[in-house]
């Protein structure tokens, strides 16, 4: 397993109309590095967010798509997402705020 250290854990928020309806149970959807496990995708979001503390983390990984161009068959790149649930005396997470 790789070296992944707690600000290479959280690549990205992930921004769709499901994520954003599940905001308003204090569910935040982020995808993360493919090596990292729950703990760390925990550790991570509490030490980045002031204020923010975890009551759970769900994985999904996501496999890549088959594409072809011409002849060519190959794969996208996977890739894992993760949901965050906080607890109901957290704060909220700001870079969401603006969306």
């Amino acid at each position: 397993m790789a070296n992944v250290q707690y600000y290479d854990t959280i690549i990205a928020p992930v921004v769709t109309e499901k994520s954003m309806s599940m905001m308003g149970d204090k569910k935040y959807t982020f995808l993360v590095h493919t090596d990292a496990n729950k703990t760390m995708i925990k550790e991570a979001v509490e030490k980045m967010f002031d204020g923010v503390k975890v009551k759970s983390v769900n994985t999904i990984n996501v496999l890549g798509k088959n594409k072809r161009r011409g002849a060519v068959t190959g794969r996208t790149a996977a890739s894992k997402k993760a949901i965050v649930t906080l607890t109901e005396d957290s704060k909220d997470i700001e870079i969401f705020e603006g969306i």
